[in-house]
């Protein structure tokens, strides 16, 4: 899966070669060893900058009030599209991430969120993808966040996008 193959950092902007499942399982093996409860949540942001719109991906481990780590992956499109398309982008790459990473959580016992970067109030431009990116993500049997909830892509994704 080409998913596996991304390049992924922490938010220092170390560089880990490893593919975020195993990623993922080396963190929560070590993680639990250490006694913390974890839950994950998944979460994508993007800019547009001219022709260019950068995506950012965001894996964020949450301790149970222990603090939390992220790993981020950057990617880089020359597309013009909609506000409702990019809305749509952006969780379809957490859907895809949250897709890869299901099982390792299942057999850990950890919890997941799937965050989407789309307003709940109707005056901003991000909700008109609000109830297609609830349908996709509720519909693959993820946790659905919106904003103001959805800090891992409103916050940890947009900080690196």
């Amino acid at each position: 899966m080409e998913t596996q193959q991304q390049t992924w950092q922490n938010m220092n902007g170390k560089i880990f070669r490893n593919s975020i499942t195993k990623l993922v399982e080396e963190a929560i093996i070590r993680e639990q060893a250490n006694g913390h409860r974890l839950k994950v949540c998944v979460g994508s942001d993007s800019h547009v900058y001219g022709d260019a719109i950068n995506y950012a991906t965001a894996v964020v481990f949450i301790r149970e009030g222990k603090g939390a780590f992220t790993f981020i992956r950057k990617e880089r499109e020359i597309q013009d599209i909609s506000i409702k398309e990019r809305m749509l982008n952006e969780v379809n790459k957490s859907v895809e991430i949250a897709y890869a990473i299901c099982s390792v959580l299942d057999a850990y016992g950890v919890e997941m969120e799937v965050h989407a970067d789309i307003n709940t109030d109707p005056d901003f431009k991000s909700n008109v993808a609000l109830k297609d990116a609830m349908g996709y993500i509720l519909g693959m049997g993820y946790v659905f966040k919106a904003k103001p909830f959805a800090f891992a892509s409103s916050n940890c994704a947009d900080m690196m996008v």
